[in-house]
């Protein structure tokens, strides 16, 4: 006889609420929890489990997610009209649980078919880069880019792309300080990136950010395979077109001589990303993206939990495991610079998340922040980065990053991400040419609504058929697959060409 399965998703047993796994009529007994439903209650919402008195913590993986704002019975839906977002009590208890990894043996570790520059570095993807210093250049890279369609590259095999990197700023900007030096990592750190074998960099010539000295500033040197093109010098937009198609020609034929080599997995650097979430995304994408996460950490590789402002209430769980008191730290200053920044204004950190977010079952930025640092895993933190520095630490890392995907994916690239993977409940349809991404789905019906945008379907561990463990198992696979070359359904639908988003932090003027 097949057994049944719960209408509810109960995390913990210190919990007093349980998910729904699909829409709960009212009336609905729930025997293994002892209550009856008193509403409706949407799928990957929240049941009150036992009584819980007007103040009380509500709590979701044993973690407070925010107090009751009225006294609530059980069999009542929670949501954010019943639980009241409040400042949480945290102990950091910095590096009291840290313990180091048990790498595998370097014999045993998995492989993928990688590209090998010449400096030993490990590519996923082989592109040439188009870069601009502002966005004067903007239609000239765009222009060269788009000469290089689908039919010219015929030529050029094994080179995946021509990708203009473009941004509406690096003029009208502060000139000096972290603004600027944030935007000239941002582009340096995309030409130095693995996955890109070559770069022209454009710009009008008149530019804040001007082209010379952030060259300079960033030690990026003019070669064969680093070329500066500037409009003012050689003649205006036509001439730059002409002459950035010529450049980008010489630069393709040298690409083209790559070959893909058996390669560990210890090479991998993964962007972790979640965008449209809901309230499974905590409960089967990310956690299933977590024990991927742990595998390649174990392989010997490196992995970047992002979007600083979405850990938001749940730092003391990455405080805790930090390899040093100091980057713990480091992880609460970043935060605290976050609620700085966002003081009296209408951003989640305090408190309330996107429409999407809280039609989905998310109550407020303390619930979306405990399933987004579930994608991280459990092994130790080793570092923190600002946006867009260089990773240098292997294992897991933390990149400080707006919650806005395609910006803080920019932010990873430029750290040396080479592969992304990217967890959605709500539908995201992000994608990267550069950066592949793999889409993990957090249920089921969106899955199979969106099935050309979806890589995955994690869903499955809510429908009882998959557990975590196994699922982290097959997104370990497919991420091997993809930084072997295997295209991604973003990559399969061209989606990635304007997924290029420098953080414009400071004052525009």
């Amino acid at each position: 006889m097949e057994k049944r399965l719960s209408p509810v998703v109960r995390l913990e047993k210190e919990d007093n609420v349980v998910v729904a796994r699909h829409e709960i009529p009212a009336g609905t007994e729930i025997p293994e929890e002892g209550i009856t439903t008193l509403q409706p209650v949407p799928a990957g919402h929240k049941v009150a489990t036992r009584l819980i008195r007007k103040g009380e913590p509500v709590l979701k993986y044993n973690t407070v997610i925010g107090y009751a704002a009225e006294d609530t019975v059980p069999g009542t839906w929670m949501h954010s009209h019943n639980i009241q977002f409040d400042e949480v009590n945290k102990d950091y208890a910095f590096s009291r649980d840290y313990k180091p990894v048990e790498l595998i043996p370097e014999d045993q570790r998995a492989v993928f078919m990688g590209i090998v520059r010449e400096d030993g570095r490990v590519a996923t993807r082989n592109i040439i880069a188009i870069p601009v210093a502002g966005n004067c250049a903007a239609t000239v890279a765009r222009k060269i880019a788009n000469y290089f369609n689908e039919e010219r590259m015929k030529a050029y095999p094994n080179v995946d792309a021509v990708v203009p990197f473009i941004t509406g700023i690096g003029c009208g900007m502060e000139m000096t300080g972290e603004p600027m030096d944030l935007l000239r990592r941002t582009i340096s750190g995309h030409v130095a990136n693995p996955n890109t074998a070559g770069a022209l960099v454009c710009a009008l010539g008149c530019e804040r950010n001007n082209i010379d000295k952030m060259f300079e500033a960033e030690g990026m040197k003019e070669g064969k395979m680093l070329r500066r093109l500037v409009m003012q010098e050689v003649g205006g937009t036509r001439k730059a077109i002409e002459l950035g198609i010529q450049m980008v020609k010489e630069m393709l034929e040298e690409a083209n001589k790559v070959k893909r080599v058996p390669v560990s997995a210890e090479h991998l650097v993964l962007a972790l990303q979640c965008g449209g979430s809901d309230g499974f995304s905590g409960l089967s994408a990310n956690p299933a993206l977590g024990k991927a996460a742990d595998k390649l950490v174990r392989n010997g590789g490196t992995v970047i939990l992002a979007e600083i402002s979405e850990l938001f209430g749940v730092e003391h769980t990455l405080t805790c495991r930090a390899k040093t008191p100091e980057v713990g730290q480091k992880l609460v200053d970043r935060l605290n610079w976050w609620l700085k920044y966002n003081e009296g204004r209408d951003c989640q950190i305090n408190g309330k998340v996107s429409p999407g977010n809280n039609a989905g079952g998310l109550a407020n930025v303390l619930e979306k922040s405990l399933g987004g640092a579930k994608k991280g895993g459990s092994t130790p933190v080793n570092a923190v980065y600002k946006y867009a520095e260089r990773v240098t630490e292997k294992g897991l890392v933390i990149m400080d990053t707006p919650g806005y995907d395609p910006m803080s994916v920019t932010g990873e690239f430029a750290g040396g991400a080479t592969i992304c993977a990217f967890t959605t409940g709500r539908g995201s349809c992000f994608g990267s040419t550069h950066c592949p991404t793999v889409k993990l789905a957090s249920n089921s019906e969106m899955y199979e609504r969106m099935i050309e945008d979806m890589d995955i379907n994690c869903g499955q561990i809510i429908d009882g058929e998959r557990t975590i463990e196994e699922m982290g198992d097959i997104i370990f696979e497919k991420l091997l697959a993809v930084a072997s070359g295997e295209k991604s359904k973003s990559e399969e639908l061209g989606v990635g060409a304007d997924e290029y988003v420098p953080w414009p932090i400071g004052v525009m003027a």
